[in-house]
């Protein structure tokens, strides 16, 4: 195997923080075309479907890849802004205000960039810029509040998938989860009291999460425990009663029996036992998205109002509003404890680096 090496470490460079921010990801245009790689990629990932490989790529590919990215695509076009998909360019915006506010505290020594586990900008990419930049010391910071296989630890595969093929590598920090840090349960507190502010509450708030299926949390993924935790302290913090708010899991996907109960037969069932008026909020969610825009947004509301509800109201995710900016900088800043300065900085001068065959 060749390493990587001489094509992203400058020896003339000064050292550098890096910070990568990383969300799922999305295709480059809402098309059936655009579709089928992303699924593609995202579907075969074995932290994502645990299914024996050989059976599951003729399942993925004579069956899953020839529908549904038409389907798909539907959807999307429904979500699809000037700017392209909310999930980038939230995530972009994100990487904006965060890099902005590291940088009044750290200047240029610190540098932030964004990556998607599926699609582009990919990881690998990301992380190759960030060490030609000169990072020595690298904070990882998936955009999932709660830990969970196909997610959090599907992202640290890639990155170390990455780290890899490195010659030389710099010092990491990756943080898992932040399901119950005070400063993540506050910010979607105050998100659902500004909405209170402006429309009241209703009979019910609903916190759906996305779902998982139930064998992973049987054979010991954390995912479902820490969002039954979020939601408890969320529920605190806003001063609600167990009969005030519930949980459910959306986005199911699949015959297996996944994390109940399940958002949208939740929602039409609500109705016929006194619900006529809910929010729903979803704090797995770091930005809005297919899942959140079109799924719950537009989707279950059909189906609570179809069912007898009279008002449904969904309270947007924290996207790149300054009390998330200010959560996700607290979060990168607890990790950067002890880098106030680079590990090393070179003694060889770009000269004697040529001059001996290197950068």
């Amino acid at each position: 195997m060749r390493f990587i090496g001489a094509s992203n470490y400058d020896h003339g460079t000064k050292p550098k923080i890096g910070v990568l921010l990383t969300n799922l990801g999305t295709p480059e245009a809402p098309t059936a075309k655009a579709l089928r790689p992303y699924l593609k990629q995202f579907l075969w990932d074995p932290r994502v479907v645990e299914v024996p490989r050989l059976l599951w790529w003729m399942i993925l590919h004579a069956f899953i890849l020839t529908t549904r990215p038409k389907k798909s695509a539907e959807a999307y076009s429904e979500v699809w802004t000037d700017r392209g998909s909310p999930l980038l360019y939230h995530l972009e915006d994100q990487v904006t205000g965060v890099s902005e506010r590291l940088k009044a505290s750290w200047g240029d020594n610190v540098s932030v960039k964004g990556a998607m586990r599926y699609g582009q900008p990919s990881i690998g990419s990301q992380v190759q810029a960030l060490l030609g930049e000169g990072v020595q010391q690298l904070v990882v910071l998936p955009l999932y509040p709660q830990f969970g296989g196909p997610t959090t630890a599907s992202t640290f595969d890639a990155l170390s998938d990455e780290l890899q093929g490195q010659r030389w590598l710099p010092d990491l920090r990756f943080v898992s989860s932040y399901h119950d840090h005070p400063a993540y349960i506050k910010a979607i507190a105050d998100s659902i009291r500004e909405h209170w502010e402006t429309h009241g509450q209703a009979d019910k708030l609903v916190l759906s999460y996305h779902g998982m299926p139930k064998r992973y949390l049987l054979e010991g993924d954390p995912y479902h425990c820490q969002c039954m935790k979020t939601s408890r302290l969320v529920a605190d913090e806003l001063g609600l009663s167990d009969d005030d708010y519930m949980s459910t899991f959306q986005s199911r996907f699949g015959r297996d029996e996944w994390l109940k109960p399940y958002t949208d037969e939740t929602l039409q069932g609500l109705p016929e036992k006194g619900v006529k008026s809910l929010q729903i909020v979803c704090p797995g969610f770091s930005a809005d998205c297919l899942e959140t825009i079109e799924e719950i947004g537009m989707e279950n509301r059909d189906y609570f109002l179809e069912a007898g509800g009279d008002r449904y109201e969904y309270i947007p995710c924290l996207n790149a509003t300054g009390t998330h900016i200010e959560l996700l900088t607290t979060l990168v800043a607890e990790q950067l404890n002890g880098w106030t300065a680079p590990k090393y900085d070179s003694d060889v001068t770009k000269a004697e680096a040529a001059r001996l065959g290197g950068n």
